[in-house]
Order: structure tokens, then C-alpha cells, then sequence
């Protein structure tokens, strides 16, 4: 049987790629919602297929509408304010700020499943801490966009807390309900939810032809299909708050194909908080 470590190491490369997918959505100008939906669909869709062939049974029926529900308001919430935070300041401040949820879920599997804190782990939870000053210090010197910057923060933040409650629900229906059957229902509900934000989200700047959206937002969900599977396996057959922090390390990914590919710099700042961040990252761990 392959190890719960492979499965995240898997999982990390695929979620590190859809993410970087974020800020080409970003960067094309596309309307975020309809990326969502089309992204949601997607994974609906090859869920249900999924789960329709396998023959499996649907046990613990309510559980898994409320798990459902609480998962995909805060995967959703969490992937539109990404997106939306990648239009006002570079991934290279997002990315690394928004990994640190998993020092939200850290100290949630600490009080809740008990699980042990070491010194390694309290060095990581300010290491984080660090970061998040560092990176917004960083992202508050450019005065010219100080509006946009601050906006950006604030979705970044609201980001950062979504993709924690999801991180969390994830383990639970990882443990009490059927995998491919909870994605179906969970990606459904995000697709109803994105639709939903549709006129909400489109500003002036915005596209109004969406092929670019729906085609960044099916391959989104092509991936992501693969990719979360793999990481509710890993969370099935391992511990959350070591799965989580290595899966945690997909921003390094982001980052990097946005440098090469968008041109952005990385200052000394940026660089240190990267860092710190993977740093962070390797003592939650320990």
C-alpha cells in the first residue's frame, strides 16, 4: 500500500501546479467566479463519475452534507479571495501568507485530536508569525497602490482562515465519510456557491468573453480532482497536522513558476520570507 508520505508529496506537486493556475487566472483578467465555477464543475462531475462506477454506499448520510457544506464555503471562499488577492499584489506575498493556515490547523489538531507540540513546533508557529509580518511590512512599502495593497491583504488574510476550516473539515470527511462521494457533493455545492457570485465579482476590468476562464478553470479542476483525492487519502492514513505542512510547501511551486513565467521579482524581503515560510514549514513537522 503506498504511504500516506508519497501520497502528499504526490498531492503537493499537483496542488502546488493548480495553484500557480490562480495567478494565471489572474493575470488573463478573468472573471474569478466563472474560473471557480468552471473549476467546481469539473471536480463535480469526475466525482460523481467516479463515485457512480466504484458501487459504492453512501453511509453516514448526514455527516456528509454538513462536512460537505462547511468544506466547500470555505474552499470556495478561500479559492475566489486567492484570486482575487492575486490581482492586487504579487504571489510571492500571497502564496507564502496564505500557506501559513496550517498554523490554524496545527494548533486546532493540538487541542482537539490532542496531539503533542514539540519545541521544533513552537519555533515553527513564530517562525510563521514572523513571516506574516515580514511579507505584509513588505507588501505595505509600495505607496503608489497602497489601496490596492491593503486590499490585497485583507483578502489574503480572509484566504488564510477559509483554507484552514477546509484543511480541517478535509480530515474529518477523510475519517467518517465516503472520499469520492463527499467531493461530488462538496465540489457541487461550490459550483452553486460560485454561480452565485458571478455578478458580485465582475468588475469593469474584467473580461467579457469567459473561454479563458472556463478552460484555466477546467484544467484547475482536472488537477485538483487528482490532487485532493490524493491528500484525503494521505489524511485518512496519516496525521493531519504532518500532511497538512507538507502539502503546505505547494506555494513554493506557485512562486516559482510565477517568477519564471511572469517575470516577478524577488526581493531580499521576498526571498526571507519565502524562506522563513519553508522554514516554518520543515519545524511544524518535527
Amino acid at each position: 500500500m503506498t504511504s500516506w508520505y508519497v501520497l502528499s508529496i504526490i498531492a503537493l506537486i499537483l496542488m502546488g501546479t493548480q495553484r500557480f493556475l490562480y495567478k494565471v487566472s489572474a493575470e488573463r483578467n478573468c472573471h474569478t467566479a466563472w474560473t471557480t465555477f468552471s473549476f467546481m464543475a469539473t471536480v463535480a462531475l469526475l466525482s460523481s463519475g467516479a463515485f457512480a462506477l466504484s458501487g459504492e454506499a453512501l453511509a453516514n448520510r448526514g455527516e456528509l452534507v454538513l462536512i460537505a457544506a462547511v468544506n466547500s464555503g470555505s474552499f470556495v471562499i478561500g479559492t475566489l479571495t486567492h484570486i482575487e488577492a492575486l490581482k492586487h499584489i504579487p504571489a510571492s506575498v500571497a502564496y507564502p501568507i496564505i500557506r501559513l493556515n496550517m498554523v490554524v490547523v496545527i494548533l486546532f489538531s493540538i487541542f482537539f485530536f490532542r496531539d503533542h507540540i514539540s519545541v521544533y513546533q513552537i519555533v515553527g508557529i513564530g517562525t510563521a508569525i514572523g513571516v506574516i509580518l515580514i511579507l505584509t511590512k513588505e507588501a505595505e512599502g509600495h505607496k503608489e497602490s497602497a489601496r490596492n495593497i491593503k486590499r490585497g491583504l485583507i483578502l489574503v488574510f480572509v484566504s488564510l482562515i477559509s483554507g484552514a476550516i477546509s484543511s480541517i473539515s478535509s480530515k474529518f470527511a477523510a475519517m467518517y465519510v465516503n472520499k469520492l462521494g463527499f467531493m461530488a457533493l462538496a465540489y457541487a455545492m461550490g459550483m452553486i456557491f460560485s454561480k452565485g457570485m458571478v455578478n458580485r465579482l465582475g468588475g469593469k476590468e474584467v473580461k467579457r468573453n469567459h473561454k479563458d476562464a472556463f478552460l484555466i478553470g477546467f484544467v484547475m479542476g482536472l488537477i485538483n480532482f487528482v490532487g485532493f483525492y490524493l491528500f484525503l487519502k494521505a489524511l485518512s492514513l496519516g496525521p493531519l497536522s504532518i500532511i497538512v505542512s507538507i502539502t503546505g510547501m505547494h506555494f513554493v511551486i506557485a512562486i516559482f513558476l510565477s517568477a519564471l513565467i511572469y517575470k516577478e521579482k524577488l526581493n531580499f524581503l521576498r526571498i526571507l520570507g519565502i524562506g522563513l515560510a519553508v522554514l516554518s514549514i520543515v519545524l511544524l513537522r518535527l
